[in-house]
């Protein structure tokens, strides 16, 4: 069964440019906030939705998603508010992919066949764990497979030829390639290694690769996006909220918004000098 990945990308090489795909945190700074800075997403220019499921020790992330989810946690949101907020989306957009985003305790205390269920029935397409490799895709990768759901892999700069077989071997949607040694907006990518690694991994693969992890304005992604199907913005974007003015709910919805349609007219330049 073709998923809403799959369709999207489908979808995008025909129009001939590189994904947009946003990451916002589940719950920040609230559950409502949340909701309705995921439903202006897509009408700003995301084409995917990566929704980060909040968590105490999130070892992969910066200072703007650690704080985001903490403000998530100190609101009270938990996994089971995550999903009725992806639940609660669906019902206005039957199309856009969302990938949950996070770390496997949670999923764990919460039950892995009971997550797995719940997350299909809410509208969830696929899932990005960060501290699970493939040694333990018997955990969560294989039962989400299972399920219906997209798994979808990390590769790295540390990532070698022996090593890209096994992470590739059971992931599906696309393949999420880390542009930088180091946690979520730390450093800017370079251009030429990313190049490099995107072409490495796809004389591997024919799904398509997305490159994040520093991401932060309309002329990065223009360049990264380029050479990879997709590219990945998140720390700018959870920035972007926590610094709106007075903290008020549309002015944190605007300035997010703000912001992907800019990066979002950087990437479709590259249709247009391509044509």
């Amino acid at each position: 069964m073709t998923t809403r990945i799959e369709t999207r990308f489908e979808a995008l090489k025909r129009e001939g440019r590189p994904a947009l795909v946003t990451f916002v945190m589940a719950g920040d700074p609230d559950t409502e906030t949340a909701l309705a800075v995921m439903k202006a997403l897509p009408a700003a220019g995301a084409d995917l939705i990566e929704f980060g499921m909040p968590f105490s020790d999130p070892m992969a992330d910066g200072p703007a998603i650690q704080r985001a989810g903490l403000r998530a946690l100190g609101s009270g949101h938990t996994l089971g508010a995550t999903l009725e907020t992806v639940r609660r989306f669906r019902e206005g957009d039957g199309e856009t992919p969302v990938i949950l985003m996070g770390y496997f305790n949670p999923v764990y205390i919460y039950g892995v066949e009971r997550f797995v269920a719940e997350a299909k029935a809410a509208g969830v397409d696929g899932l990005i764990v960060v501290d699970l490799p493939p040694e333990m895709d018997g955990e969560l990768c294989l039962p989400a497979i299972e399920g219906g759901l997209n798994f979808i892999r990390l590769a790295t700069p540390t990532t070698d030829e022996k090593r890209l077989p096994a992470v590739l071997k059971n992931t599906s949607g696309f393949v999420y390639y880390v542009s930088i040694n180091g946690i979520t907006g730390s450093a800017a990518p370079d251009t030429a290694q990313v190049s490099a690694a995107v072409a490495r991994i796809k004389g591997q693969t024919t799904l398509p690769v997305c490159v994040g992890f520093g991401v932060r304005t309309a002329e990065q992604a223009e360049a990264i996006g380029r050479h990879a199907d997709g590219v990945v913005v998140g720390s700018a974007l959870v920035a972007a909220l926590e610094g709106a003015e007075g903290g008020a709910r549309d002015a944190q919805v605007e300035a997010v918004a703000a912001l992907v349609r800019e990066i979002a007219g950087g990437l479709r330049r590259i249709k247009l000098v391509a044509a």
